[in-house]
């Protein structure tokens, strides 16, 4: 099994509207595929990755392992995304 599962990352990424009781920004697996993937894409393109890298991940595990941590947002209205600097 893969981890963090779809509905794990589901609801990391809805936390936070939950809370404000707006509508959540994921509402599918579509979504959050195609929001990792667009991350990787940027990874893959030069942009440094947010988070520890080790062991020689794919860019598309440290895409999700961004967007578990709260690294990546994803802006509902134009599925594009948002970087946050901590």
């Amino acid at each position: 099994m893969i981890h963090p599962s779809y509905v794990e990352l589901m609801q990391v990424v809805n936390s936070d509207t939950e809370e404000i009781g707006e509508e959540p920004v994921v509402n599918s697996r579509y979504s959050i595929v195609i929001a990792t993937a667009k991350r990787a894409r940027q990874i893959i393109a030069g942009d440094e990755p947010m988070v520890v890298r080790s062991g020689g991940k794919k860019p598309l595990s440290l895409a999700v392992q961004e967007l578990y941590e709260g690294k990546v947002k994803i802006v509902g209205e134009d599925d594009s995304l948002e970087e946050e600097i901590d």
